[in-house]
């Protein structure tokens, strides 16, 4: 006759438990990256340790599939996933497969929430270009003083280049431009904010519609190209100082236009 199986022990917190060990079949498995195999160490410790296997990376491995969200937070999950992939890969080399497998849902999700990949695009633009705007339009409603109101909206454009995240590059520098609903919402951004500035200029200045609008234009153009271009060359100089410094710049231009009556 055969010895008997031998008995080991598996300690985990708080359990004491005798019985054989088996490898754990695919249902207990952890989720993974796709197409990769855990050996059962690995499972072990992603079990008790909650640790990532081994040549893996944060960035590179995909969310773990969870249970059901709600809508409104499984469609935050996946935008969040979709820009990680857009701003590393641009529109047209991004797939809709990497976007699922970055969010750690399947396709058939991902399609509940945005029936295509350029859907899912410009829902990424509006949040990216509301977010400016809105800046925007708080940092010229934070002050009356227009040396100040001038600073705190270059202060704006340079925090959201600067911003981790990348989400200036579908805005400012998308692969997308010809298409239309893209070109119509990145122009947004400019055409919104210069208006808002335009109503300061002409308020305090009595200037008519088409030059204030053309200042304001101009303001916001000298913002986001001198951000970006501060940024391409690696910010070495402290944001705020660079914010700082551009806005001392428009200022000196803008306040020669003499003040009306009323201010």
């Amino acid at each position: 006759m055969f010895p008997p199986h031998p008995t080991i022990v598996v300690r985990r917190p708080g359990i004491r438990t005798a019985g054989t060990l088996r490898r754990p079949g695919p249902s207990a498995r952890p989720a993974g990256r796709i197409g990769s195999a855990l050996t059962t160490q690995q499972y072990t410790q992603q079990q008790e340790h909650d640790v990532t296997p081994t040549g893996t990376t944060d960035t590179d491995t995909p969310r773990p599939r969870g249970g059901r969200m709600p809508r409104r937070e499984r469609r935050a999950q996946l935008l969040e996933s979709a820009l990680e992939v857009f701003v590393a890969q641009g529109y047209h080399a991004a797939a809709m497969d990497d976007i699922a497998e970055r969010a750690g849902v399947s396709k058939p999700v991902l399609y509940q929430h945005f029936p295509g990949k350029l859907d899912l695009y410009l829902a990424l633009l509006d949040t990216s270009c509301d977010l400016i705007i809105d800046n925007c339009r708080a940092a010229l409603a934070s002050t009356t003083d227009n040396k100040d109101r001038v600073a705190a909206t270059m202060q704006v454009f340079y925090s959201y280049v600067a911003s981790e995240e990348g989400a200036f590059r579908l805005v400012f520098e998308s692969d997308l431009t010809s298409e239309p609903d893209v070109r119509e919402r990145v122009d947004r951004v400019t055409t919104e904010c210069a208006s808002m500035i335009a109503d300061v200029i002409r308020t305090d200045t009595g200037l008519p519609d088409e030059p204030s609008q053309l200042l304001a234009v101009s303001l916001v153009g000298m913002a986001q190209v001198s951000a970006r271009f501060w940024l391409a060359g690696g910010g070495t100089i402290p944001r705020e100082d660079a914010a700082t410094l551009i806005s001392g710049l428009a200022w000196r231009g803008i306040r020669g236009y003499p003040m009306t009556d009323d201010h």
